[in-house]
């Protein structure tokens, strides 16, 4: 496997965290600095440590079972989270009045477990190609850091245009990023 092609992974398995990213910056507005921090590093970290944890395991019985239900835990989290910020959107345009909810360190990292696990599988599929696993790791990791960071900037620019249906928009693409998972 080439360099190239870890790279192509990576950006590709980044996908998910990115638009997660984006639309925390959106949503939450006015987000402290620590938590705007914590997510290039919770998503790049997670996306480091399942490929890895992935190729340790592969044919293991953990492995198996993460491997099948992900895209049902990814759907569940992902759908949790965005039916909740479809309610709270809606109800906020109903009564004209734009609460932005609060962000914390534990939905950013249930989100960020959740938006990785496909990185799982990808570990186990890199062990089998006999792919390097620790710097395939960091390089996903890296890129998914990077890529998390530019997604927070612009999803910040798309929060203040949209004001309060930002929570509406980003509560549809973390329901259609959980949907994606299964399908």
């Amino acid at each position: 496997m080439t360099w190239g092609e870890i790279l192509l992974i990576a950006v590709g398995l980044s996908m998910d965290a990115v638009a997660v990213s984006m639309t925390n910056g959106m949503v939450y507005n006015g987000m402290k600095k620590s938590l705007q921090l914590m997510q290039p590093l919770a998503f790049g970290g997670f996306q480091a440590l399942m490929p890895l944890l992935g190729g340790l395991l592969a044919g293991g019985i953990l492995a198996n079972l993460v491997t099948r239900f992900s895209g049902i835990v990814i759907l569940a989290i992902l759908g949790i989270i965005g039916i909740k910020m479809l309610k709270d959107g809606i109800a906020s345009l109903r009564e004209e009045v734009c609460i932005r909810p609060e962000m914390n360190g534990r939905l950013i990292l249930i989100q960020s477990v959740a938006t990785s696990l496909d990185a799982f599988a990808v570990g186990i599929a890199l062990k089998l190609a006999g792919a390097p696993l620790l710097e395939a790791a960091l390089v996903i990791g890296a890129t998914t850091f990077i890529l998390v960071i530019f997604a927070i900037i612009i999803g910040k620019k798309f929060g203040d245009y949209l004001g309060c249906r930002a929570e509406i928009l980003g509560g549809a693409i973390l329901l259609l990023i959980g949907l994606k998972a299964i399908l």
